[in-house]
């Protein structure tokens, strides 16, 4: 370019008109500059180094090359208010490869551009000033400083317009997103910075500027400090921070002000913006450039008298997300949370993290002796004390009454780290009270789990860690939920079983042990498999004890007994005994007596002939229970047996305690009796019963040596394989019939 092309002295500087001194409030302009001739960089800034247009003077970005162009862009996007673009630089159509690059790849539509060529009659091809939106195209000889000027101001504004459209788009959908999705963790946040991009694009502002409250259950907040609740620009990063974390004086006096005097604030350097619906406010700060009119005013009324009802729908939503999900009393996550974080497997998964479930042991205790109010400042105490051990890495919940959940690292989520926790007693009121805990951990892994699954796993752990004599912990394991499973479903079978009639009671006949005769037989349960067998007793009527199911089979046990014996006697045994095993659990309901009365009432049977065999197991568990329903019992002429005598450990007080008819010989002391020996344990049981004047009845006799030597020591009956094997009921009655 020669000076001739640049001779009208208007291209290099403005009218004193446009010149006079201007305040600048807000940021600059980005203006880039895209030509490979130096000498056009240095007129364009020179013609425009003056101008400021809304109170914004013009910042020049320069780039010499379409490769160097496209870098700038990337560093600077949408904060470039306007492209000066020359056509011809590498090639000769480097400058439209440019603007295909800006609104084809880079998906920037915000910046307007200006196409410049140094050849006369060059034109850019019809279709690029169509499809790639330019604002104007023009050779460089006829861009005076007028027709320079008004094609900066006038696509200045046209860029303006455009980003406040982008903004109040922006705002509009962080507003729908977050209504949309109240339930949401960020909810809160999408919807208060939604709310100050819309007011910032409703007059003309950046996006600068932020949101705050009295935080309260938002936040999970115990003070009524004022925080930021959504912010955008330069602020967001204060997000969930107190407004004094900002460090700007004139930002927290002046929200600290609207919400104190609760009415708007309008400053020359910035409006305070006060939103109030039903208790719940908050104060919207937004940096200004300008002064704001009348009519902008009016609008922002109108916008927030609408945003207002979202905002308190955003807050009870919150609310009720906080009852859904969140511990009333700790304020930690609750267990339907907790579930919720374990379903995040991005956030947990891998070999170095685990869940643990960690029980408070003994807590009910601390309710009924020093009252609800103690426990829950206790479970408070434990839960600050995970909050300080553990920082953010360590997820934190609390599951039930007195079990918490944790989260994290296996360095953090370990038997170690959690028992120091624990080390030192807690300070609560008045009182000093030492905890101990059971913990139960699962180890995860890459796989995605169901966080419910997750969960079970841990919790069958921690049942496992309740019967561990030697630590308060145990990991989970595949095996123990399989073994947990098979009981589950045994039990599922047991109890269709018996509501569909399927268990059986078998009887094995009890002899005399000098004549031999039968005097009495015991009944005893039998549930088939299915396939021609039967599930031995010792596996499932320790399930049918856990499930509770023992209560209905004893009570069916009972009366089929009852209605075996009114058999019996038609039949012309009704001098026979029938004996049946009763387990505490059952001695735990309440109407166990009056259901024993009831079974031999209705089919009219002496009580005498019904035997109940009782455990010492039953009998230290609830001694007191068993020995005030076994005296009732006694009175309405019920015969008592213990069972098992001499295998578990009895308190003498206990049994003299009890009104007895009869002890039974353990099977296992029978056994030890050989020819020649002597057996001094059975020895010591018969000898004990006959002190007692009690009637001994000797069990798994088999070997005829074995009977002799116990009639020999004194023992009265005996009951085993050498006389007879269980047997079905008509079984028993062809027996006994062969045998009269």
């Amino acid at each position: 370019m020669s000076e001739m092309d640049y001779e009208n002295d208007e291209l290099i500087f403005l009218d004193d008109s446009l010149a006079e001194e201007q305040i600048l409030l807000g940021k600059d302009w980005n203006i880039l500059i895209v030509d490979d001739d130096e000498e056009i960089h240095t007129v364009t800034r020179l013609a425009l180094s003056d101008l400021v247009v809304n109170d914004r003077k013009l910042n020049f970005i320069n780039a010499y090359s379409a490769k160097q162009a496209k870098e700038l862009l990337h560093e600077y996007g949408n904060s470039i208010a306007i492209i000066l673009l020359d056509v011809v630089m590498e090639t000769d159509d480097a400058g439209f490869d440019v603007v295909k690059y800006i609104r084809e790849d880079m998906k920037l539509f915000e910046p307007r551009i200006i196409l410049r060529t140094g050849q006369p009659g060059y034109a850019p091809e019809e279709q690029v000033i169509k499809v790639y939106d330019i604002n104007d195209y023009k050779t460089k000889t006829e861009l005076t400083r007028a027709k320079l000027l008004t094609t900066i101001i006038s696509s200045l504004r046209s860029y303006q317009q455009i980003m406040t459209i982008s903004q109040s788009r922006a705002g509009l959908e962080k507003i729908i997103t977050s209504s949309a999705n109240l339930f949401e963790e960020h909810s809160v946040k999408e919807f208060c910075e939604g709310v100050v991009t819309q007011i910032s694009s409703l007059i003309g502002l950046d996006t600068e500027g932020l949101l705050c409250a009295r935080a309260g259950a938002l936040l999970d907040k115990d003070d009524e400090g004022v925080y930021v609740l959504g912010a955008a620009g330069e602020y967001a990063q204060f997000i969930n921070h107190p407004v004094s974390d900002v460090k700007n004086l004139e930002i927290e006096e002046n929200v600290c002000r609207c919400l104190r005097i609760k009415t708007h604030i309008f400053e020359r350097t910035c409006t305070v913006l006060y939103i109030s619906r039903a208790g719940f406010e908050a104060a919207v700060y937004v940096k200004q450039t300008k002064e704001i009119s009348e009519l902008d005013k009016n609008l922002l009324e109108v916008f927030l008298s609408s945003i207002s009802v979202g905002y308190e729908n955003v807050n009870l939503f919150h609310e009720l997300r906080n009852a859904a999900f969140r511990d009333w009393l700790t304020r930690l996550p609750n267990r339907n949370e907790f579930i919720n974080m374990l379903d995040k497997p991005h956030l947990f998964a891998g070999e170095n993290c685990s869940v643990a479930l960690v029980d408070v042991n003994h807590f009910s205790d601390i309710n009924d002796g020093l009252g609800q109010e103690v426990g829950n400042e206790l479970l408070r105490a434990i839960s600050e004390r995970f909050q300080a051990s553990f920082d953010g890495l360590v997820k934190k919940g609390r599951i039930g009454a007195d079990v918490f959940g944790l989260i994290g690292p296996n360095e953090y989520v370990c038997p170690e780290a959690i028992n120091a926790i624990f080390q030192s007693s807690f300070k609560v009121g008045d009182h000093t009270l030492p905890v101990n805990v059971t913990v139960g951990f699962c180890k995860l892994d890459n796989k995605r789990n169901i966080g419910l699954e997750i969960l079970k796993r841990t919790n069958i752990a921690l049942n496992r860690a309740k019967k561990n004599l030697t630590d308060n912990f145990e990991y989970y394991a595949k095996d123990i939920e399989d073994q947990t499973t098979w009981r589950l479903d045994m039990i599922r079978r047991l109890r269709s079983d018996f509501a569909a009639k399927k268990l059986e009671l078998w009887f094995q006949p009890q002899v005399d042990l000098l004549n031999e005769k039968v005097v009495g037989m015991e009944g005893l349960l039998r549930w088939p498999d299915g396939e021609g067998g039967y599930i031995s007793p010792a596996v499932f009527v320790p399930l049918a004890e856990y499930s509770g199911l023992i209560v209905d089979i004893g009570e069916w046990v009972l009366e089929e007994s009852c209605n075996r014996l009114l058999a019996l006697r038609e039949k012309g045994f009704g001098h026979l005994r029938v004996a049946v095993n009763i387990s505490i659990p059952q001695f735990r309901d309440r109407l166990f007596v009056d259901k024993v009365k009831q079974a031999l009432s209705k089919p009219n049977i002496d009580p005498s002939l019904l035997e109940l065999e009782i455990t010492e197991s039953v009998v230290m568990d609830e001694p007191q229970i068993v020995i005030d329903a076994l005296r009732s019992l006694k009175e309405f002429g019920v015969k008592i047996a213990i069972d098992d005598f001499g295998t578990g450990f009895s308190s003498m007080s206990y049994l003299q305690q009890l009104p007895l008819d009869r002890l039974k010989v353990d099977r296992s002391f029978v056994k030890d009796i050989e020819p020649g020996a002597s057996a001094v344990l059975a020895e010591t049981i018969v000898t004990l019963g006959n002190k007692l004047g009690l009637l001994t009845i000797a069990e798994g006799v088999e070997k005829r040596e074995q009977a002799s030597y116990m009639i020999k020591l004194g023992c009265d009956e005996a009951q085993g394989f050498l006389y007879a094997k269980p047997m079905p009921f008509d079984a028993l009655l062809s027996f006994l019939e062969s045998h009269d």
